[in-house]
């Protein structure tokens, strides 16, 4: 029977003798399949080399992520159930140690002076993250991409033997005929002594340059989106904190009580997704027409330069606000007295237990809408426009709707195949690798959106995708130069988040080095939050610096002293 032949016209047949595109629909491309191998010899048999190796990456992708996801879950789990025996968040939350600590004000003027406890909620929360654990889980991740890796190669190898990949390889890449439809010039081959089109070399550059300009236009034009962002974090926390009565430390939204920094936060991490989706859409045609501008000469060498292209403007435009809040923010702000500012506005701050909070957020935020909205791209869309197209045949005159015709409404296979299913998954293994230490959540995400994704991506292709024309394909192309680029980028990223943003390494030299100078002799986290803080006088504060508004707590005959002459009281920075 033919593949595309419907199965009700032998309801009493056995589903395998339905023909490959029915045994596919029962057997693969269902929910309930979720959880069984899949059928990757007749994948490839029916949709080609190219599709059956895209399934195939991305089971094993997924089987790997168990293991990523497990661990995770234990570093996880022991920050919860350990959170009431932390020390250092105990003292922030600890009505006498963190309530008599005054913190100084986080922006100029519109922002008061505060307590160390009121950022309690904050401190709990960023234990679940940042804990002895996070350590293991970090190094655990490194090894983990390089042994994902290394594992698809062989299996990838595998599969080229046993579906003679190797001749596709032996093959070559053919001319694209757009090349030599806008080629006007040839040129003698000294190898075959034929004329062949050839593009002259200072066209070919001033072409690249042109890409080139683009490319970078619209990189910086993700920046400058990113620092919008930063300014409405500023704008939004000035506002928030200068609206709200002075004995009240916390804000009512939707049934929630949250510190304006909280607020801010997720705010902008909202706003942050919307501003990466809508650029998405504008730069994939953009890279296309700059792919086409650049003339490729094969399909492989096109293929390579928009695969690169696209990634490296996703890489710029889903990462760029992670990397600012795990390395910069906070890093410049100045001190007391004498801060930094970017024109009006004074440089953003982190809170006192960092900024990990803040990356944890941005990156759930991140990584959750994405997959919902890629989701909803991947079936509503799709099925939306089949039930249209189906309507609207079935209000013809004609009493028969055809099984060809049911084939030809629906929806046409991208030109470039499966080249935004590899970019999605390629970046979500970003997020599952490069910020991993801030976040154990993730691979746990990933895992469980691809289940779903690998079932979505089956039932799209078989039942709301027209047949795509078979193509040979040698691996997964640029795909692979690019997962290890990102698993290389892992190893720093993570380490510098130890280092740097995380409070980490100054527990350990306060735990091993210093805490016992004041206490028992025996190493003890008591201690770490007072001694963790500089102390600042107000005196030295400038006029634009100082708050407009005091708190009710704050006592001017308590947090002024007269020792030899008038002091003001000191404040924690």
């Amino acid at each position: 029977l033919s593949p595309c032949q419907s199965e009700s016209v032998h309801p009493t047949k056995n589903p395998n003798t339905l023909g490959d595109r029915n045994t596919l629909r029962r057997e693969w491309a269902r929910a309930g399949r979720s959880f069984k191998e899949q059928p990757l010899d007749l994948v490839r048999s029916y949709f080609g080399e190219q599709v059956g190796l895209y399934f195939a990456w991305l089971g094993f992708y997924t089987k790997m992520l168990i293991f990523a996801a497990i661990v995770g879950l234990i570093s996880f789990f022991f920050g919860v159930f350990s959170n009431d025996r932390d020390i250092t968040s105990g003292e922030i939350c600890n009505n006498t140690i963190g309530g008599s600590l005054v913190m100084c004000p986080q922006c100029d003027q519109k922002c008061t002076f505060w307590r160390l406890n009121d950022t309690c909620e904050t401190a709990k929360t960023s234990h679940m993250y940042e804990n002895p654990v996070t350590i293991f889980f970090a190094v655990f991740m490194a090894l983990w991409a390089t042994v994902f890796l290394e594992f698809w190669k062989r299996r990838q190898a595998s599969l080229a033997y046993r579906w003679d990949l190797t001749a596709a390889a032996e093959e070559g890449d053919p001319i694209r005929p757009e090349y030599l439809a806008r080629c006007t010039t040839t040129k003698c081959n000294i190898i075959t002594m034929k004329e062949e089109p050839h593009m002259p070399k200072r066209i070919l550059r001033f072409r690249y340059c042109l890409s080139g300009i683009m490319v970078l236009f619209w990189i910086l034009l993700i920046l400058s989106a990113i620092l919008g962002v930063v300014v409405y974090r500023l704008t939004i926390f000035g506002i928030l904190s200068s609206s709200i009565p002075n004995h009240v430390t916390k804000i009512k939204v939707i049934g929630a009580l949250l510190t304006p920094d909280m607020v801010t936060t997720i705010t902008a991490s909202i706003l942050n997704i919307v501003i990466i989706l809508l650029l998405n859409k504008g730069y994939d045609k953009l890279a296309l027409v700059l792919t086409d501008l650049e003339m490729p000469k094969t399909q492989g060498e096109y293929e390579y330069r928009l695969t690169f292209k696209k990634f490296l403007f996703q890489f710029v435009n889903f990462y760029s606000a992670s990397f600012y809040i795990a390395f910069f923010k906070g890093k410049f702000i100045g001190f007391p007295g004498s801060y930094t500012y970017f024109g009006k506005w004074r440089i953003e701050e982190c809170p006192p237990n960092g900024c990990l909070f803040e990356l944890t957020s941005q990156l759930t935020v991140i990584m959750v809408v994405k997959q919902m909205v890629g989701n909803f791209q991947e079936v509503i869309i799709p099925w939306f426009s089949n039930w249209w197209a189906q309507r609207r045949a079935k209000l013809r005159p004609e009493a028969v709707y055809t099984r060809w015709e049911q084939d030809m409404d629906l929806q046409p296979q991208s030109p470039l195949g499966l080249f935004d299913e590899y970019l999605e998954m390629v970046i979500q293994f970003g997020f599952v690798t490069l910020f991993v230490a801030s976040f154990p959540l993730a691979p746990l995400l990933a895992l469980l959106n691809n289940i779903i994704e690998v079932r979505v991506d089956a039932w799209k292709l078989v039942t709301k995708m027209r047949r795509p024309v078979v193509s040979r394909a040698r691996g997964i192309g640029a795909w692979a130069d690019i997962l290890s680029f990102i698993a290389t980028l892992s190893v720093i990223t993570n380490s510098c988040i130890l280092a740097f943003t995380t409070d980490i390494i100054p527990r350990l030299v306060y735990y091993y080095g210093y805490s016992a100078e004041y206490g028992t002799g025996s190493p003890t986290m008591h201690g770490y939050t007072e001694d963790s803080f500089s102390i600042f006088k107000i005196s030295d504060f400038k006029e634009q610096n100082y708050p407009n508004i005091l708190p009710a707590w704050f006592d001017p005959a308590i947090h002024t002293t007269s020792i030899g002459g008038a002091v003001p009281a000191n404040v924690m920075h």
